[in-house]
C-alpha cells in the first residue's frame, strides 16, 4: 500500500513539474515574440545611453521606417484587392513612392549607425490584416480612411522632426518628405474626395492638384 502511495505521489509531482514547465514555455514564447519596431529602438538605445537627443533622432528614423514599410503594404493590398482602378492605381503609386522613400532612409540610417525595422511592427500587421479583411466598397473605402489618416500622421511627425531634430541630415530629410506629402501628386488627393475623406493639412482641406 505505501508503494502505492508513493508511486501515486511521484506520478503527481512529475504531471505538476511538466504542467509548470509548459506553462514557462508558453509564457516565454509569447515574451519573445519579437516586435521589429521595439527591437530597433532597443538596439538604439544601447547604442546612445548618454544621449536623449541621438535617441530622439533615431526613434525618428524608427517611425519614419515603420510608416513606409506599413504604405507600402497597404499599397500592394490595394492593388491586389480592390475593384477600382482608382484604388488600384493609388495603390500602385503609393507602394513605388514608399519604396523609394524607405530607400533613402535606409541609406541615411545606415550612414548614422541607426537601426531601423526592416519588417513591419505587430500594429501595423494588424492594420494591414484589418485591410485584408474587407472586400468591395468597404474595402476601397478603408483603403481611403487609413490612407489618410496615415498621411495626417506621417505629416506632423515628419514636420516635427525638420525642426526637433539635432543632426543635420535627420532634419534635411523630414523637411525634404514633409514638402513631398504637401505636393503629393493629383491621384493622391482626388481619391479620398471620392470616398468622402478629403485631406486635410493643418485644418485645411487639400484640393487635388491639376495635370
Amino acid at each position: 500500500m505505501k508503494s502505492k502511495n508513493y508511486f501515486k505521489t511521484q506520478t503527481v509531482n512529475a504531471i505538476l513539474i511538466m504542467g509548470t514547465a509548459f506553462a514557462l514555455t508558453s509564457c516565454n514564447t509569447n515574451s519573445n515574440k519579437e516586435n521589429p519596431k521595439d527591437m530597433a529602438q532597443e538596439h538604439n538605445d544601447a547604442k546612445f545611453p548618454e544621449s536623449k537627443q541621438e535617441k530622439k533622432d533615431a526613434d525618428f528614423l524608427v517611425d519614419a521606417a515603420e510608416i513606409n514599410l506599413e504604405e507600402i503594404q497597404l499599397g500592394h493590398l490595394a492593388q491586389n484587392k480592390s475593384t477600382m482602378a482608382d484604388v488600384k492605381e493609388l495603390g500602385k503609386m503609393m507602394e513605388t513612392e514608399h519604396t523609394k522613400a524607405l530607400a533613402d532612409l535606409t541609406k541615411l540610417a545606415a550612414k548614422k549607425s541607426i537601426t531601423i525595422p526592416t519588417s513591419i511592427s505587430n500594429d501595423g500587421q494588424k492594420d494591414v490584416n484589418d485591410l485584408n479583411g474587407k472586400t468591395g466598397n468597404d474595402f476601397d473605402k478603408k483603403y481611403c480612411e487609413k490612407m489618410v489618416d496615415g498621411h495626417k500622421d506621417a505629416i506632423s511627425k515628419f514636420e516635427k522632426a525638420s525642426t526637433d531634430c539635432q543632426d543635420a541630415d535627420i532634419k534635411a530629410l523630414g523637411k525634404r518628405h514633409t514638402s513631398c506629402f504637401a505636393h503629393a501628386p493629383r491621384p493622391f488627393f482626388k481619391l479620398p474626395e471620392k470616398c468622402g475623406k478629403p485631406i486635410e493639412i493643418k485644418g485645411k482641406q487639400v484640393i487635388a492638384q491639376t495635370d
